[in-house]
């Protein structure tokens, strides 16, 4: 289901990149056609997706967005910065405005592919290809003045496309990317020290990669997904089992080739891979590992149009969403996600929560029984929108409505254990 409106972005949108803030509100950050394509951030705020401060905030055009979260809670965008010799810039808001962190531009040369993650410790750091020295990898960190280099630079045998960071359980930072000094096959590397080092073999792919996407395990097993030359460039996921690169199931084991690879670990430590599916009309497309085979979540193609730049992630209540540039919509920025409580019915039974009068007109009340946890409470409507949003800690909650139009809605209570769902009539 469409999280707000499809299309929302004011014009077409490309390099998509999503996470959720610490608070739980999902953030999209894109290169923005309508704002001289520049960088661009957007919020969902319940009801609406609102630009977090100026659209398309650069200087100039953008390309390769990447957006995380600093310990604060405040969004970091790194880009390729096409008006500073294509270098890379990284900047934060402060909470009014987009500002630089260190210099802009503080590549070395032009620089592709970045990709930014702060480490368990909170220290921002950005890897990506370094244009001048034939494309090979550079990982750099902010020291909090200045940006400086992570280990050795330019660490790669060959031109390295594609750059993925991810930090493994002690902190340490991994990259993954497309090896052009081993044929173009996926290789990952570590910072050991100073010095940047192989995960298990270089170029370990059977045949050339694109779109590598890393992510750890909860018990610390670095995964990789790419699209896979060597089985007819469907998905392929593989991972270190502390010796050698294994495959995760079936080698290619998407229905066709697969594009934008976005893998992410849900909240019960399965792998998730979001993509746009060549065999479902290059719509976007969701799979999970279930521990012995791929399968789909919820159906094949389930976007509108087109879904490139696919970026997954999975919200505080576990639900995944997925951003792309919809090209059922003007190839403008679209966010689905997928609730499974509303697939086929219509409400979650259960003998803890109860919403009285129902119908409504100005406030429900919402009784829980039994013993209270701390519960996040969503009030969403039938196209899947949320509303309303509270945090409950007591049986009785009351809820005021009278802003809501009349019609059908959904009552969603989560907590760590549990999800249970109500409908109601608004008067």
């Amino acid at each position: 289901m469409n999280v707000g409106n499809a299309g929302f972005s004011a014009g077409q949108a490309w390099y998509q990149s999503l996470a959720f803030s610490p608070s739980g509100q999902p953030y999209v950050a894109y290169m923005d056609y309508a704002n001289g394509q520049g960088a661009t951030v957007m919020m969902f705020d319940g009801n609406d997706w609102v630009n977090v401060g100026n659209a398309g905030f650069s200087a100039g055009v953008v390309e390769y967005t990447s957006l995380a979260f600093d310990s604060s809670g405040y969004p970091w965008v790194a880009y390729m910065d096409c008006l500073n010799n294509f270098e890379a810039t990284v900047m934060k808001y402060d909470g009014t405005n987009w500002i630089a962190v260190g210099m802009p531009a503080f590549s070395p040369s032009g620089a592709q592919s970045e990709n930014l993650a702060f480490s368990p410790s909170g220290e921002a750091y950005v890897a990506f290809s370094d244009v001048l020295n034939y494309g090979r990898a550079i990982v750099m960190k902010y020291d909090g003045n200045s940006w400086v280099m992570a280990g050795n630079p330019d660490f790669s045998a060959g031109g390295a496309s594609y750059t993925n960071l991810a930090f493994g359980p002690s902190g340490v930072p991994y990259i993954a990317f497309e090896d052009a000094g081993d044929s173009s096959r996926a290789t990952v590397m570590k910072l050991n020290g100073n010095t940047w080092v192989y995960v298990g073999n270089e170029g370990f792919s059977s045949k050339q990669t694109w779109y590598t996407s890393l992510a750890f395990s909860p018990s610390g097993e670095p995964y990789v997904a790419f699209e896979d030359w060597g089985n007819g460039h469907k998905a392929t996921v593989m991972k270190f089992d502390g010796t050698n690169w294994v495959n995760v199931g079936n080698a290619g084991f998407s229905s066709g080739e697969a594009f934008y690879e976005s893998l992410v670990f849900g909240p019960s430590g399965e792998p998730y891979v979001a993509y746009m599916d060549s065999l479902n009309s290059y719509k976007a497309t969701l799979m999970k590992f279930d521990g012995t085979n791929w399968v789909s979540v919820g159906p094949p193609g389930f976007s509108v149009g087109n879904a490139g730049w696919t970026s997954l992630a999975f919200s505080k209540s576990g639900e995944p969403y997925v951003a792309y540039t919809d090209g059922g919509n003007s190839w403008k920025t679209t966010v689905m996600r997928y609730d499974s409580v509303f697939v086929g019915i219509n409400e979650k039974q259960g003998s803890g929560l109860s919403i009285y009068p129902n119908p409504a007109t100005d406030k429900i009340t919402i009784e829980l029984s039994g013993t209270v946890n701390e519960s996040n409470l969503t009030i969403t409507n039938t196209q899947g929108q949320d509303l309303i949003f509270r945090q409950i800690t007591g049986p009785k909650t009351q809820v005021d409505i009278s802003t809501l139009p009349g019609g059908v809605y959904f009552v969603r209570l989560t907590n760590d254990n549990t999800v249970e769902v109500r409908k109601f009539v608004k008067k």
